[in-house]
C-alpha cells in the first residue's frame, strides 16, 4: 500500500483563471523582521489549503504551553507552546477565519467528545476545523507503520457516538498556529499539530495563485521556509477515510 504524497492536493496545477473559487476573509498575526507584531486581514480564494491554514481549531481549544493550557485565540506571536519532541517553541504566526451560516458552504467541522479516547483524552469537547488532525494508528496502515502513529484528519474519527461532523448554526471563528518548526502539540489533552502547508504544496498552484496564497503567510519569504514536517501525516484531501481507524 502506498500513502498519497503528503501536502499536495491534486496532481494538476490549480489555475486561478480556470478555477474560480469563492473568496473568504483570512486574518493573521506575525512578527516582521524588526520584531514588531503585525495584524492583517485579506480576502483570498477559499482554497482547501487556506481553509486548513486558518481552520485547525475552533475558538476555545486549549493549547498546552509551559505555563499551562491557553485558549488558542489568546496566543500571540512570541508566546511559547509545548511540543512533544522539540521542547517549547515560539508561535510565529496565528491565522483565523470566521464561518458564517448562510454565507458559506456547510462547514466541515468535527466535534470530538470529552473522554472519546479514554479518560481525559480529550479532557473537554474539542471542535476542529478543516485543518484539524489528531495522532492515530490507522488500521489500514498498521502493517506498514508498525507501532508508529500518524497525524490523521479529524473527520476520520467520526462514529456518530464520540465524534460527529456538524454544520454550525451561528458564526464560528477558527484558528491555527505556526511555530518556528512544525511540531506535534497538545490540544485539550490530545496530540495534534501546528500548521504546515505540506511539502511541495507550491507545485499544485499556478504562479498568480501562489502569490496570493503566500500573502497569507507574511512570516515566511518562500515556500521552503516552512521547513520539514516533524511527523508523518495523511493528506486532508485523501479519498474518503472509511474504515481508516
Amino acid at each position: 500500500m502506498t500513502i498519497p504524497r503528503l501536502g499536495v492536493p491534486s496532481p494538476r496545477a490549480f489555475d486561478l483563471r480556470r478555477d474560480n473559487p469563492a473568496t473568504r476573509r483570512y486574518g493573521c498575526l506575525w512578527f516582521d523582521p524588526g520584531g514588531k507584531c503585525n495584524e492583517a486581514e485579506r480576502a483570498l480564494p477559499a482554497l482547501p489549503l487556506l481553509e486548513a491554514a486558518h481552520g485547525g481549531f475552533v475558538r476555545g481549544a486549549l493549547i498546552e504551553t509551559p505555563g499551562g493550557p491557553v485558549a488558542v485565540e489568546d496566543l500571540l506571536p512570541g508566546d511559547t507552546v509545548s511540543t512533544q519532541d522539540q521542547g517549547a517553541l515560539p508561535v510565529v504566526w496565528v491565522g483565523w477565519t470566521t464561518l458564517r451560516p448562510g454565507m458559506d458552504a456547510p462547514a466541515p467541522l468535527t466535534r470530538i467528545m470529552a473522554d472519546a479516547f479514554g479518560v481525559g483524552r480529550p479532557f473537554a469537547d474539542l471542535m476542529m476545523g478543516p485543518g484539524g488532525r489528531l495522532m492515530a494508528r490507522p488500521r489500514c496502515l498498521r502493517a506498514r507503520i508498525g507501532a508508529e502513529q500518524v497525524l490523521t484528519p479529524a473527520r476520520a474519527f467520526t462514529d456518530g457516538m464520540t465524534a460527529f461532523r456538524l454544520t454550525p448554526r451561528q458564526p464560528v471563528t477558527l484558528y491555527h498556529l505556526a511555530l518556528r518548526r512544525h511540531a506535534v502539540i497538545t490540544v485539550n489533552g490530545i496530540a495534534s499539530e501546528s500548521f504546515h502547508p505540506g511539502a511541495g504544496f507550491e507545485r499544485s498552484l499556478d504562479p498568480a495563485l501562489l502569490r496570493q496564497v503566500m500573502s497569507a503567510f507574511p512570516h515566511v519569504a518562500a515556500p521552503q521556509d516552512f521547513g520539514p514536517l516533524a511527523q508523518m501525516r495523511l493528506p486532508l484531501d485523501a479519498p474518503e477515510l472509511v474504515d481508516l481507524l
